[in-house]
Protein backbone atom coordinates (compact mmCIF):
# COMPACT_ATOMS: atom_id res chain seq x y z
CA UNK A 1 0.00 0.00 0.00
CA UNK A 2 2.83 2.42 0.82
CA UNK A 3 4.14 2.35 -2.76
CA UNK A 4 0.87 2.54 -4.69
CA UNK A 5 1.22 6.28 -5.45
CA UNK A 6 4.64 5.98 -7.07
CA UNK A 7 4.89 6.77 -10.77
CA UNK A 8 7.56 5.09 -12.94
CA UNK A 9 10.70 6.68 -14.30
CA UNK A 10 9.92 8.37 -17.61
CA UNK A 11 10.18 6.36 -20.81
CA UNK A 12 12.69 8.82 -22.26
CA UNK A 13 15.09 8.23 -19.35
CA UNK A 14 14.63 4.46 -19.64
CA UNK A 15 15.34 4.65 -23.38
CA UNK A 16 18.62 6.48 -22.75
CA UNK A 17 19.94 3.55 -20.69
CA UNK A 18 20.32 1.48 -23.87
CA UNK A 19 22.72 4.11 -25.23
CA UNK A 20 25.00 3.96 -22.19
CA UNK A 21 28.13 1.89 -21.77
CA UNK A 22 27.29 -1.51 -20.28
CA UNK A 23 29.33 -0.68 -17.18
CA UNK A 24 27.37 2.48 -16.34
CA UNK A 25 25.04 2.63 -13.35
CA UNK A 26 21.95 2.74 -15.54
CA UNK A 27 22.47 -0.94 -16.40
CA UNK A 28 22.99 -1.94 -12.76
CA UNK A 29 20.03 -0.18 -11.13
CA UNK A 30 16.66 -1.83 -10.65
CA UNK A 31 14.39 0.81 -12.18
CA UNK A 32 10.64 1.29 -11.74
CA UNK A 33 9.46 1.38 -15.34
CA UNK A 34 6.05 1.53 -16.98
CA UNK A 35 6.77 -1.77 -18.71
CA UNK A 36 8.12 -3.78 -15.76
CA UNK A 37 6.49 -2.07 -12.78
CA UNK A 38 8.04 -1.67 -9.33
CA UNK A 39 11.18 -3.71 -8.74
CA UNK A 40 11.44 -6.20 -5.91
CA UNK A 41 13.07 -4.75 -2.79
CA UNK A 42 14.57 -8.02 -1.61
CA UNK A 43 18.32 -7.57 -1.38
CA UNK A 44 18.15 -3.85 -2.22
CA UNK A 45 20.37 -1.60 -0.09
CA UNK A 46 19.58 1.87 -1.44
CA UNK A 47 16.39 3.20 -3.03
CA UNK A 48 16.19 6.48 -4.94
CA UNK A 49 12.85 8.28 -4.68
CA UNK A 50 11.70 11.57 -6.18
CA UNK A 51 9.00 13.58 -4.39
CA UNK A 52 7.30 16.13 -6.61
CA UNK A 53 6.11 18.37 -3.78
CA UNK A 54 7.14 22.00 -3.31
CA UNK A 55 4.03 23.69 -1.91
CA UNK A 56 5.73 24.10 1.45
CA UNK A 57 8.22 26.59 0.04
CA UNK A 58 7.77 30.19 1.17
CA UNK A 59 8.74 31.14 -2.41
CA UNK A 60 6.55 28.50 -4.04
CA UNK A 61 5.94 28.94 -7.73
CA UNK A 62 3.47 26.55 -9.32
CA UNK A 63 5.45 24.26 -11.59
CA UNK A 64 5.85 20.55 -12.18
CA UNK A 65 9.01 19.06 -10.74
CA UNK A 66 10.84 16.61 -12.93
CA UNK A 67 13.98 14.75 -11.81
CA UNK A 68 14.75 13.26 -15.23
CA UNK A 69 17.88 15.39 -15.75
CA UNK A 70 19.31 14.15 -12.43
CA UNK A 71 18.52 10.56 -13.33
CA UNK A 72 20.13 10.86 -16.76
CA UNK A 73 23.28 12.27 -15.19
CA UNK A 74 23.35 9.65 -12.42
CA UNK A 75 22.66 6.67 -14.69
CA UNK A 76 25.57 7.71 -16.93
CA UNK A 77 28.11 7.55 -14.08
CA UNK A 78 30.28 4.51 -13.45
CA UNK A 79 30.04 2.74 -10.08
CA UNK A 80 33.00 2.30 -7.80
CA UNK A 81 34.02 -1.07 -6.44
CA UNK A 82 30.55 -1.38 -4.92
CA UNK A 83 28.63 -4.24 -3.40
CA UNK A 84 25.35 -2.38 -2.83
CA UNK A 85 22.22 -3.03 -4.85
CA UNK A 86 20.41 0.14 -5.94
CA UNK A 87 16.79 0.62 -6.93
CA UNK A 88 15.06 3.66 -8.43
CA UNK A 89 11.46 3.64 -7.24
CA UNK A 90 10.36 6.52 -9.44
CA UNK A 91 8.41 9.52 -8.13
CA UNK A 92 5.81 10.20 -5.48
CA UNK A 93 3.21 12.50 -7.01
CA UNK A 94 1.89 15.39 -4.87
CA UNK A 95 -1.30 14.62 -2.98
CA UNK A 96 -4.47 16.67 -2.77
CA UNK A 97 -2.73 18.69 -0.06
CA UNK A 98 0.80 18.84 1.31
CA UNK A 99 -0.31 16.82 4.33
CA UNK A 100 -1.41 14.03 1.99
CA UNK A 101 2.07 13.99 0.47
CA UNK A 102 3.59 13.96 3.97
CA UNK A 103 1.50 10.95 4.92
CA UNK A 104 2.42 8.99 1.79
CA UNK A 105 6.12 9.82 2.17
CA UNK A 106 6.05 8.89 5.84
CA UNK A 107 4.59 5.46 5.04
CA UNK A 108 7.14 4.80 2.31
CA UNK A 109 10.12 5.80 4.46
CA UNK A 110 8.90 3.72 7.41
CA UNK A 111 8.53 0.68 5.15
CA UNK A 112 11.97 1.13 3.57
CA UNK A 113 13.81 1.67 6.86
CA UNK A 114 12.14 -1.41 8.36
CA UNK A 115 13.47 -3.36 5.38
CA UNK A 116 16.98 -1.94 5.98
CA UNK A 117 16.81 -0.06 2.70
CA UNK A 118 18.34 3.44 2.80
CA UNK A 119 16.15 5.91 0.89
CA UNK A 120 17.86 8.69 -1.08
CA UNK A 121 15.10 11.23 -1.51
CA UNK A 122 15.03 13.96 -4.13
CA UNK A 123 12.67 16.74 -3.26
CA UNK A 124 11.06 19.93 -3.84
CA UNK A 125 10.67 21.89 -0.62
CA UNK A 126 12.68 20.89 2.45
CA UNK A 127 9.63 20.72 4.72
CA UNK A 128 9.41 17.15 3.40
CA UNK A 129 12.03 16.45 6.07
CA UNK A 130 9.20 16.71 8.60
CA UNK A 131 7.44 13.75 6.97
CA UNK A 132 10.69 11.77 7.01
CA UNK A 133 11.14 12.51 10.71
CA UNK A 134 7.56 11.41 11.42
CA UNK A 135 8.34 8.09 9.73
CA UNK A 136 10.28 7.19 12.89
CA UNK A 137 7.07 7.35 14.94
CA UNK A 138 6.50 3.74 13.96
CA UNK A 139 10.11 2.71 14.47
CA UNK A 140 10.17 3.27 18.24
CA UNK A 141 13.43 5.20 18.40
CA UNK A 142 14.72 8.70 19.01
CA UNK A 143 16.14 10.61 16.06
CA UNK A 144 19.26 12.64 15.41
CA UNK A 145 18.63 15.06 12.55
CA UNK A 146 21.43 16.75 10.62
CA UNK A 147 20.48 19.69 8.41
CA UNK A 148 23.02 20.94 5.84
CA UNK A 149 21.69 24.43 5.41
CA UNK A 150 22.56 28.11 5.67
CA UNK A 151 19.38 28.52 7.74
CA UNK A 152 18.38 26.88 11.02
CA UNK A 153 14.77 26.53 9.73
CA UNK A 154 13.31 26.98 13.22
CA UNK A 155 10.78 29.57 12.05
CA UNK A 156 7.48 30.17 13.81
CA UNK A 157 6.12 26.80 14.87
CA UNK A 158 2.68 28.27 15.63
CA UNK A 159 2.12 28.97 11.92
CA UNK A 160 1.55 26.40 9.13
CA UNK A 161 4.68 24.44 8.29
CA UNK A 162 7.03 25.74 5.59
CA UNK A 163 10.52 24.95 4.38
CA UNK A 164 11.78 27.63 6.80
CA UNK A 165 9.95 26.38 9.91
CA UNK A 166 9.91 22.56 9.69
CA UNK A 167 12.59 22.15 12.37
CA UNK A 168 10.49 24.23 14.77
CA UNK A 169 7.55 21.91 14.07
CA UNK A 170 9.75 18.87 14.70
CA UNK A 171 10.76 20.29 18.08
CA UNK A 172 7.26 21.10 19.36
CA UNK A 173 4.99 18.48 17.76
CA UNK A 174 4.15 15.24 19.54
CA UNK A 175 5.24 12.51 19.73
CA UNK A 176 8.64 13.83 20.74
CA UNK A 177 11.19 11.71 18.89
CA UNK A 178 13.95 14.27 18.40
CA UNK A 179 17.08 13.65 20.46
CA UNK A 180 19.45 16.06 18.74
CA UNK A 181 19.46 18.55 15.90
CA UNK A 182 22.68 19.61 14.18
CA UNK A 183 23.04 22.33 11.58
CA UNK A 184 25.99 22.20 9.22
CA UNK A 185 27.02 25.31 7.31
CA UNK A 186 24.78 28.01 8.79
CA UNK A 187 25.37 31.60 7.68
CA UNK A 188 24.81 34.08 10.49
CA UNK A 189 23.10 36.77 8.37
CA UNK A 190 20.34 34.30 7.44
CA UNK A 191 19.39 33.61 11.07
CA UNK A 192 17.93 35.91 13.70
CA UNK A 193 19.66 36.33 17.05
CA UNK A 194 16.58 34.77 18.63
CA UNK A 195 17.11 31.59 16.62
CA UNK A 196 20.83 31.52 17.42
CA UNK A 197 20.02 31.88 21.13
CA UNK A 198 17.41 29.11 20.91
CA UNK A 199 19.95 26.72 19.35
CA UNK A 200 22.21 27.37 22.36
CA UNK A 201 19.37 27.05 24.86
CA UNK A 202 18.36 23.64 23.48
CA UNK A 203 22.00 22.46 23.37
CA UNK A 204 21.79 21.80 19.65
CA UNK A 205 24.93 21.68 17.52
CA UNK A 206 25.64 24.33 14.89
CA UNK A 207 28.67 24.81 12.64
CA UNK A 208 29.28 28.02 10.73
CA UNK A 209 30.11 27.76 7.05
CA UNK A 210 33.42 29.56 7.45
CA UNK A 211 34.67 27.27 10.21
CA UNK A 212 33.88 24.14 8.20
CA UNK A 213 35.45 25.15 4.90
CA UNK A 214 38.81 25.30 6.67
CA UNK A 215 38.26 22.06 8.61
CA UNK A 216 35.72 19.88 6.83
CA UNK A 217 36.64 16.79 8.87
CA UNK A 218 34.65 18.30 11.77
CA UNK A 219 31.54 17.08 9.90
CA UNK A 220 32.47 13.40 10.21
CA UNK A 221 31.66 12.76 13.92
CA UNK A 222 28.37 14.66 13.56
CA UNK A 223 27.34 12.46 10.63
CA UNK A 224 28.47 9.35 12.50
CA UNK A 225 25.69 9.87 15.06
CA UNK A 226 22.96 10.95 12.61
CA UNK A 227 19.81 9.07 11.60
CA UNK A 228 18.45 11.53 9.03
CA UNK A 229 20.53 13.87 6.87
CA UNK A 230 18.68 16.63 5.03
CA UNK A 231 20.49 18.76 2.45
CA UNK A 232 19.09 22.13 1.36
CA UNK A 233 20.60 22.95 -2.04
CA UNK A 234 20.64 26.63 -1.10
CA UNK A 235 23.56 25.71 1.18
CA UNK A 236 25.70 25.55 -1.97
CA UNK A 237 27.26 28.43 -3.87
CA UNK A 238 24.80 29.52 -6.55
CA UNK A 239 27.33 29.11 -9.37
CA UNK A 240 28.01 25.53 -8.25
CA UNK A 241 24.43 24.58 -9.14
CA UNK A 242 24.27 26.58 -12.35
CA UNK A 243 22.60 29.45 -10.51
CA UNK A 244 19.60 27.38 -9.52
CA UNK A 245 19.38 29.62 -6.43
CA UNK A 246 21.02 32.85 -7.64
CA UNK A 247 20.62 34.78 -4.37
CA UNK A 248 22.79 32.33 -2.41
CA UNK A 249 26.19 33.61 -3.43
CA UNK A 250 28.02 31.94 -0.51
CA UNK A 251 27.97 28.29 0.46
CA UNK A 252 29.77 25.00 0.02
CA UNK A 253 31.46 24.34 -3.29
CA UNK A 254 31.09 21.13 -5.28
CA UNK A 255 34.07 19.30 -3.79
CA UNK A 256 33.09 20.21 -0.23
CA UNK A 257 29.46 19.11 -0.52
CA UNK A 258 30.46 15.83 -2.19
CA UNK A 259 32.87 15.14 0.70
CA UNK A 260 30.05 15.87 3.18
CA UNK A 261 27.73 13.50 1.29
CA UNK A 262 30.40 10.80 1.53
CA UNK A 263 30.70 11.35 5.29
CA UNK A 264 26.93 10.88 5.53
CA UNK A 265 27.15 7.63 3.60
CA UNK A 266 30.02 6.34 5.74
CA UNK A 267 27.96 6.75 8.90
CA UNK A 268 26.74 3.40 10.20
CA UNK A 269 23.63 5.14 11.54
CA UNK A 270 22.30 7.26 8.67
CA UNK A 271 19.14 5.59 7.42
CA UNK A 272 17.71 8.41 5.23
CA UNK A 273 19.48 10.95 3.01
CA UNK A 274 17.45 13.73 1.43
CA UNK A 275 18.33 16.40 -1.15
CA UNK A 276 15.82 19.24 -1.28
CA UNK A 277 14.98 22.59 -2.87
CA UNK A 278 15.54 21.33 -6.39
CA UNK A 279 14.16 23.77 -8.93
CA UNK A 280 13.57 22.61 -12.48
CA UNK A 281 15.40 24.81 -14.95
CA UNK A 282 15.71 24.45 -18.68
CA UNK A 283 19.13 23.13 -19.72
CA UNK A 284 20.65 23.34 -16.24
CA UNK A 285 22.98 20.42 -16.79
CA UNK A 286 25.38 21.77 -14.16
CA UNK A 287 22.91 21.46 -11.29
CA UNK A 288 21.70 18.02 -12.37
CA UNK A 289 25.28 16.76 -12.77
CA UNK A 290 26.32 17.91 -9.29
CA UNK A 291 23.25 16.38 -7.63
CA UNK A 292 23.95 13.11 -9.45
CA UNK A 293 27.50 13.18 -8.10
CA UNK A 294 26.19 13.92 -4.59
CA UNK A 295 24.14 10.74 -4.78
CA UNK A 296 27.18 8.87 -6.13
CA UNK A 297 29.37 10.01 -3.21
CA UNK A 298 26.71 9.10 -0.65
CA UNK A 299 26.45 5.59 -2.10
CA UNK A 300 30.26 5.38 -2.20
CA UNK A 301 30.24 6.10 1.54
CA UNK A 302 27.59 3.45 2.21
CA UNK A 303 29.78 0.88 0.45
CA UNK A 304 32.60 1.57 2.87
CA UNK A 305 30.61 1.51 6.10
CA UNK A 306 32.55 -0.23 8.85
CA UNK A 307 29.59 -1.35 10.99
CA UNK A 308 31.61 -1.10 14.16
CA UNK A 309 29.86 -2.61 17.16
CA UNK A 310 30.20 -0.17 20.02
CA UNK A 311 29.03 -2.77 22.52
CA UNK A 312 32.37 -4.50 21.95
CA UNK A 313 34.27 -1.60 23.44
CA UNK A 314 36.07 -3.85 25.92
CA UNK A 315 37.77 -5.86 23.16
CA UNK A 316 37.77 -3.72 20.01
CA UNK A 317 38.57 -0.32 21.47
CA UNK A 318 41.39 1.33 23.37
CA UNK A 319 40.21 3.15 26.50
CA UNK A 320 41.64 6.45 27.72
CA UNK A 321 40.58 8.22 30.94
CA UNK A 322 41.13 11.97 31.22
CA UNK A 323 40.45 13.81 34.51
CA UNK A 324 39.16 17.38 34.13
CA UNK A 325 38.15 19.30 37.25
CA UNK A 326 35.56 17.07 38.94
CA UNK A 327 34.87 15.05 35.76
CA UNK A 328 36.54 11.89 34.50
CA UNK A 329 36.15 11.74 30.74
CA UNK A 330 36.31 8.33 29.05
CA UNK A 331 37.53 8.18 25.46
CA UNK A 332 37.47 5.13 23.22
CA UNK A 333 39.50 4.62 20.05
CA UNK A 334 38.61 1.89 17.58
CA UNK A 335 41.51 -0.44 16.88
CA UNK A 336 39.98 -1.07 13.44
CA UNK A 337 39.11 2.38 12.05
CA UNK A 338 41.04 4.54 14.55
CA UNK A 339 37.91 6.65 15.00
CA UNK A 340 37.19 8.18 18.41
CA UNK A 341 34.21 8.27 20.78
CA UNK A 342 33.63 9.87 24.16
CA UNK A 343 31.33 8.38 26.78
CA UNK A 344 28.32 10.38 27.95
CA UNK A 345 27.34 9.81 31.60
CA UNK A 346 24.17 7.73 31.55
CA UNK A 347 21.24 9.35 33.30
CA UNK A 348 18.79 6.88 34.81
CA UNK A 349 15.19 7.39 33.86
CA UNK A 350 15.76 8.89 30.40
CA UNK A 351 13.23 7.96 27.75
CA UNK A 352 13.87 4.32 26.93
CA UNK A 353 13.10 5.03 23.27
CA UNK A 354 16.59 6.48 23.11
CA UNK A 355 18.10 3.01 22.74
CA UNK A 356 21.46 4.58 22.04
CA UNK A 357 24.89 3.65 23.08
CA UNK A 358 26.31 6.13 25.55
CA UNK A 359 29.28 6.78 23.28
CA UNK A 360 29.28 10.07 21.38
CA UNK A 361 31.42 10.29 18.21
CA UNK A 362 34.29 12.73 18.51
CA UNK A 363 37.72 13.41 17.04
CA UNK A 364 41.26 12.78 18.18
CA UNK A 365 41.55 16.53 18.57
CA UNK A 366 38.79 16.38 21.21
CA UNK A 367 40.91 13.90 23.14
CA UNK A 368 44.02 16.05 22.83
CA UNK A 369 42.10 19.13 23.95
CA UNK A 370 40.71 17.21 26.93
CA UNK A 371 44.26 16.29 27.90
CA UNK A 372 44.87 20.05 27.91
CA UNK A 373 41.90 20.49 30.27
CA UNK A 374 39.38 21.62 27.64
CA UNK A 375 35.96 19.91 27.87
CA UNK A 376 34.62 19.05 24.38
CA UNK A 377 31.62 21.25 23.62
CA UNK A 378 29.52 18.45 22.06
CA UNK A 379 30.10 16.26 25.14
CA UNK A 380 28.96 19.08 27.41
CA UNK A 381 25.82 19.69 25.32
CA UNK A 382 24.97 15.98 25.21
CA UNK A 383 25.43 15.68 28.98
CA UNK A 384 23.23 18.73 29.64
CA UNK A 385 20.58 17.39 27.25
CA UNK A 386 20.48 14.09 29.13
CA UNK A 387 20.02 15.94 32.39
CA UNK A 388 17.02 17.96 31.20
Amino acid sequence: MAFENLSPVSDSVIAQIDLLNEQCLGHAIKVHSRENGLPELKGVNIAILGVRESRGSVNHIENSLDFSAIRRAFYSLYPGNWHTIISDLGDLQPGESSSDTYYALKEIVTDLVKKNVVPVILGGSQDLTYAIYRAYDGLDQMVNLVNIDGHFDLGNSSLPITNKSFVGKIIVDQPYNLFNYSNIGYQTYYNSQEEIDLMEKLYFDSFRLGSLTSELTAVEPVMRDADVVSLDLTALQSETLGFMHPAHVNGFNGREICAIARYAGLSDRVSVFGIFEYILQAKNETGAALIAQLIWYFIEGVNYRMNERLENRETDFLHYSVPIDDELLSFYKSTFSERWWIEIPFIKGVNNKLKRNTLLPCTEEDYINACNQEIPERWYKAKRKNEI
